[in-house]
């Protein structure tokens, strides 16, 4: 679980500064579940260039909280959460001096996704927040306030889980502790699996993928693993601490996904077949996005096709994203065997039709 944060400060000396404001939201890797915002009683000078920059004065502050009065609320906000900060650095130092003030000792784990966009994202010809939502087409709004810059902040985040298709993020970052009996355990992991389609994996208490799945209902199919009786299907039982899920919306991206990236993860409880000549067979036209359905119903999948090879897939909102070529570059997550995506693509094409395929 993740609490995904932005503060506004009153500038000033280092660890002088006190809180303006802050938003919260936490965010299961799919959707938001909770969040808080709200401005904050800072009971100090606000300095003048940040009120230039926020537009948050101190008139506007008097009758806010002050942080003695929400810190429980943040505290239950962020309980067992990974904090995920644009800057990171910034943010955690901001909440732990404030907790250092009332005596408490605030401690969580930290992602900061300007490390995160660097590494995954290296071509951006920035990595500010405002630059890289506008070369990735993210929309923001009220810059430079926290719920603005936290709401952009939950959108790139899930960019980047989807273009981390080596799963560092989840694999680095999986801490879980069970110690109820393999039925129990068993139960509780199938009630929280969801019923949507997608590609799921299995990990163990390190985090490592013991073993990766795919269906048009997740829930479905983490039950089919865990009835079976087999060797192999009692060993995932044994080691499964956790799972993880990416939603698809569609057949054809449940298929790219699920055997593009068992290529490269190589689980050790997946069955392989042995490998065999993938022939390169053409489409009949060369450069093409295909669009389907996404995750939900505001939302499309996208598979970017250029010089007859599969560049990369990812999702849309906005018709602006799908219709400039170059932003839709940014969005999209790389296919590295681009030889089996597009032998992938090629015969489910010729069996099923998409929502729609524009050629250019």
């Amino acid at each position: 679980m993740y609490a995904i944060v932005d503060i506004e400060t009153t500038g000033g000396k280092f660890n002088e500064e006190g809180i303006t404001e802050i938003a919260i939201h936490k965010f299961d890797g799919h959707t938001v579940v909770d969040q808080f915002i709200t401005l904050v009683n800072p009971e100090r000078e606000i300095q003048e260039f940040v009120v230039k920059l926020t537009g948050i004065n101190s008139k506007m502050l008097v009758n806010a909280p002050k942080f003695h009065e929400i810190a429980k609320r943040i505290i239950e906000i962020t309980k067992d959460c990974f904090i995920v900060a644009h800057n990171a650095k910034f943010d955690y130092r901001i909440l732990k001096t404030e907790y250092k003030r009332l005596g408490y000792n605030y401690l969580r784990d930290t992602i900061c996704t300007v490390t995160l966009s660097k590494k995954l994202i290296p071509e951006a010809p920035s990595h500010s927040l405002g630059k890289l939502c506008k070369t990735l087409g993210i929309p923001m709004t009220d810059r430079h306030r926290a719920n603005g810059d936290a709401l952009a902040t939950v959108q790139l985040f899930k960019l980047l889980l989807e273009k981390d298709t080596d799963k560092n993020i989840l694999q680095q970052n999986v801490t879980y502790f069970d110690n109820r009996t393999i039925t129990e355990k068993l139960n509780s992991l199938i009630d929280k699996a969801p019923e949507v389609s997608g590609v799921f994996y299995l990990h163990n208490g390190d985090g490592k993928i013991l073993f990766m799945g795919r269906g048009k209902n997740i829930k479905k199919e983490i039950n089919k693993i865990f009835i079976k009786t087999s060797s192999r299907a009692q060993k995932i039982q044994e080691k499964v601490t956790k799972f993880t899920y990416e939603a698809t919306g569609n057949e054809l991206l449940t298929r790219l996904k699920y055997y593009t990236e068992l290529d490269v993860l190589n689980p050790k409880y997946n069955i392989r077949k042995p490998k065999k000549n993938i022939p390169n067979i053409n489409f009949q036209h060369g450069n093409m996005v295909l669009i389907d359905q996404g995750r939900t119903i505001e939302e499309n999948s996208v598979i970017l096709i250029e010089n007859d090879q599969v560049t990369g897939y990812g999702f849309t909102n906005l018709a602006l994203q799908e219709n400039k070529l170059d932003i839709l570059k940014n969005i999209i997550t790389p296919i590295e065997n681009k030889l089996m995506a597009k032998n992938i693509i090629k015969n489910y094409l010729n069996r099923n039709k998409v929502h729609e395929i524009i050629r250019f």
